[in-house]
């Protein structure tokens, strides 16, 4: 890692132009980067929905929240992936008939070493699956036969562990079937698609703490026979960065790999259309986490396994490996922000905004 941050609170009052910083990036200035179709262009730091005066920063900053310093962020290139891409993004695999007329659907899924910029000038050694952090959204049917072919060609060793329902050989956790898959070997993961719902997947070899910190995991959703009613369908992934890799907590927050970056580029959904959020909380460090909309409500599915709401709310607090569908309507035009209810967290880049404009 770059830099000399060494504390939470570090990143957000060091002096220098790389790291996170308690001033506000002032009203109408726009972010660093270009737009995605379909984008804000206004950084989602002025008009409806940030309601700020418009006033420069004082010395003590944070009137308007935490940002990047300077509105800056990272290099999506180097990456070599984009969260506002991600968001939407679901991998279906690979599909054909099998002999019973089932669907068989299969995927690659390669685990690799790589360096990503999780903050302006602050870069993060990862463990990846596929490159990027997190992993691929695998999304198949229930019922249907699944085949994970898993090459690892990291420098250390790993496994896929899939939270569901499967034959103890196929777990992906040390000393158990084919166990612990070593750099420059790889295994296939065979397992029918149950139950229905929202899941996920993650390494399972020991520091278990340290291969999921350093980013080894994904979503994985399995859809109920029937489907879904249709929706704008998009995935959040809670996590962390603990840069300084001394176990006691995280100096960065995220959903979907990179902080504050739907605060610079507000999700944009359409009023009165519903909306569908797989949210996983895969957080390490910290016992909780927690997700929370303004001025609107949701149902909430815990786990996605049944096809009825557990609750109509605003927040949900989930512990690590927790996870459940939000359904929402937006009945209002303007700009939403959604974010951890843990002002730390938030502080440190898990928030973001919903710009709700006309179908």
């Amino acid at each position: 890692m770059t830099g000399s941050i060494t504390t939470r609170r570090g990143f957000l009052t060091v002096a220098g132009g790389t790291a996170l910083t308690a001033l506000p990036l002032p009203a109408g200035q726009g972010p660093h980067d270009d737009h995605p179709p379909g984008g804000s262009s206004d950084g989602g730091q002025g008009g409806s929905g940030q309601g700020g005066s418009g006033h420069a920063p004082d010395a003590h900053g944070g009137i308007n929240g935490a940002t990047f310093r300077g509105g800056a962020g990272v290099d999506h290139t180097f990456n070599g992936f984009d969260p506002r891409t991600l968001l939407r993004e679901f991998d279906l695999g690979t599909t054909s008939t099998g002999p019973d007329g089932r669907t068989v659907r299969e995927w690659e899924i390669v685990a690799e070493d790589r360096e990503i910029e999780v903050a302006p000038g602050v870069r993060f050694p990862a463990w990846t699956f596929d490159g990027r952090v997190p992993g691929p959204t695998l999304r198949c049917t229930a019922g249907d036969l699944l085949r994970v072919r898993f090459v690892n060609r990291s420098e250390h060793p790993h496994t896929m562990h899939f939270h569901g329902i499967h034959p103890a050989d196929m777990d992906g956790v040390p000393m158990i079937g084919r166990g612990i898959i070593s750099p420059g070997e790889e295994f296939t993961y065979t397992f029918d698609a149950e139950p229905f719902g929202l899941h996920l997947y993650h390494c399972h070899v020991g520091p278990l703490a340290e291969h999921i910190a350093r980013g080894m995991y994904g979503t994985f959703i399995i859809d109920p026979p029937g489907g879904r009613p249709p929706a704008d369908e998009m995935v959040m992934v809670m996590h962390g960065y603990n840069t300084t890799f001394d176990g006691e907590g995280n100096q960065l927050y995220a959903v979907n790999g990179i902080p504050f970056v739907y605060m610079n580029d507000p999700i944009r959904v359409r009023r009165n259309e519903l909306v569908r959020i797989y949210l996983v909380n895969i957080l390490e460090y910290d016992p909780i986490n927690s997700f929370h909309l303004h001025a609107n409500f949701f149902d909430y599915y815990p786990t996605g396994t049944r096809l009825e709401s557990a609750e109509y709310t605003d927040t949900v607090v989930l512990g690590q490996g927790q996870r459940g569908i939000c359904e929402v309507r937006f009945p209002h035009l303007g700009k939403y922000m959604f974010h951890a209810h843990k002002t730390e967290f938030a502080d440190l880049g898990w928030m973001g905004l919903f710009e709700v404009v006309e179908p």
